[in-house]
């Protein structure tokens, strides 16, 4: 009988889309997928449009919407509801577990449960229902040896991660960084990181894990994590590189402007900025990059988001930016014939793989540093929130794919900074040198990822493995 898997990427866009991605996988080898989506209880533009793009790409993946769960009990004694993001996403996710359960117990049958990082309590509902359960972990080898140690690291004493400051730490395979490079919530003041340090402990009991990543672009931080280096008390889970899963794009009817833009610029000439789901600049900054890109004299493509406002809570969708009031006067007249400002979005993957396109600003989130890599562009890292100051050390130091916007930690990335690493990237034989290395970069990828290469036989063994995977009781 043909096996069925049910996904649940848990919630935001960065989350849905490579598990879109890995849902492809699995119909290629005749396996039947269902994705469980959640309502995330805030209206959220971004994820409504990226899970309507998904539904209109694959109509061969059944997606369900699981009803939200039932309402917590009121304890006049409960401590004071958490402000923190992450936090709350997980417990709201810990409170999915019962929709969860009633929609896999309603399917005839469900070969594996495959869960992203934050849905890691969901194994619970995977060992009542005696069901393998596998992590998919969407970002790189390296981000995920470094926080499956964090556990032993930490040792039950949160303030030691936030007394480290700029101290230079050190994990197998990865190279050295500083511990403020970490996520804020693992070295800041708020209440997540015992919740993290947890999430990472319960994927170490996980049947196995799946990684967006190919053996050759993180060999050491692979090899690591196949010697079990990183969990002391017991073995750590199988690990499976499986990508890079990449969005091949589409899903949009309307072509954007911004592509015909691209179509009349010489090859290579042009430099995407672009920064996530999630990544917005104040009005200082936004002045800034835009004086470095003028100065630059360098053609460009800016996807600019309108700055958040003081009482901005995730969820809540951000106005069409305003550009005449964002930008220099008189900007966008003077470089309307080598710049192209998109408001508030662009189809990404399908700017990157354009041929006028020649280089990528990014905010090194991991989808983002996958879709600039298979594109065998060089990277500009401008690293925002979450793990991505972590990612960026990966990329400059130990992939050596992209170099660092200095000033990205402070206050402001001066203008200066913007003009000199734009007009490097494009322009210098340093710049040359890195879209070389990046070109063998993207060759990798392809490879991993044919028939017989590492990423696909790493798919192939993991089928091979859920077969034979027993639940133990």
């Amino acid at each position: 009988m043909k096996k069925t898997v049910v996904l649940y990427p848990g919630v935001g866009v960065g989350h849905l889309v490579p598990m879109v991605e890995l849902a492809k996988v699995f119909l290629k080898h005749g396996v039947a997928v269902i994705v469980a989506l959640v309502e995330s209880g805030v209206k959220s533009t971004d994820f409504s449009a990226a899970v309507a793009r998904a539904k209109t790409s694959n109509p061969s993946v059944d997606f369900h919407v699981l009803p939200p769960p039932p309402p917590a009990p009121v304890d006049s004694n409960s401590e004071v509801a958490s402000t923190d993001l992450v936090t709350k996403i997980f417990k709201l996710l810990t409170a999915m577990n019962a929709p969860l359960r009633d929609f896999l117990r309603s399917l005839p049958s469900v070969d594996a449960l495959i869960l992203d990082m934050f849905c890691a309590d969901a194994q619970d509902v995977a060992a009542e229902l005696k069901m393998p359960a596998y992590i998919f972990y969407a970002s790189g080898a390296a981000d995920l040896a470094i926080f499956l140690n964090l556990s032993s690291r930490v040792a039950g004493n949160t303030a030691k991660m936030k007394e480290l400051g700029d101290s230079v730490i050190t994990f197998p395979g990865v190279p050295p960084f500083k511990a403020s490079d970490l996520p804020n919530e693992v070295t800041g003041d708020g209440d997540a990181l015992p919740a993290i340090v947890g999430m990472f402990d319960r994927m170490s009991h996980a049947d196995g894990i799946l990684i967006n990543s190919f053996d050759s672009l993180e060999t050491r931080a692979v090899r690591a994590l196949r010697d079990g280096l990183f969990v002391p008390d017991r073995a750590t889970p199988p690990v499976y590189c499986i990508g890079p899963l990449v969005s091949g794009g589409g899903g949009d009817k309307a072509e954007h402007e911004c592509l015909r833009w691209l179509d009349v610029q010489p090859d290579k000439s042009v430099v995407f900025l672009s920064f996530g789901s999630m990544g917005t600049f104040s009005g200082k900054q936004l002045l800034e990059i835009a004086v470095g890109l003028e100065k630059s004299g360098e053609r460009f493509l800016w996807v600019v988001r309108n700055p958040r406002s003081p009482d901005f809570t995730y969820g809540d969708s951000l106005p069409e930016p305003d550009l005449d009031a964002l930008m220099p006067e008189g900007f966008l007249e003077r470089t309307k014939d080598r710049g192209f400002v998109a408001k508030s979005w662009a189809p990404q993957v399908e700017v990157l793989r354009h041929r006028a396109t020649g280089a990528f600003v990014t905010h090194c989130g991991w989808n983002s540093t996958l879709e600039g890599i298979t594109a065998g562009l060089p990277l500009l890292c401008w690293p925002l929130y979450a793990e991505q100051r972590v990612n960026k050390v990966h990329i400059v130091e130990e992939m050596k794919l992209g170099v660092e916007m200095r000033g990205y930690n402070q206050d402001v990335v001066k203008a200066e900074e913007v003009e000199e690493k734009v007009r490097w990237v494009m322009a210098s034989e340093g710049g040359k040198a890195l879209r070389e290395r990046v070109a063998v970069a993207k060759e990798g990828a392809a490879e991993a990822l044919k028939e017989g290469g590492s990423s696909h036989l790493a798919f192939v063994q993991f089928l091979e493995d859920l077969g034979t995977a027993t639940v133990q009781d």
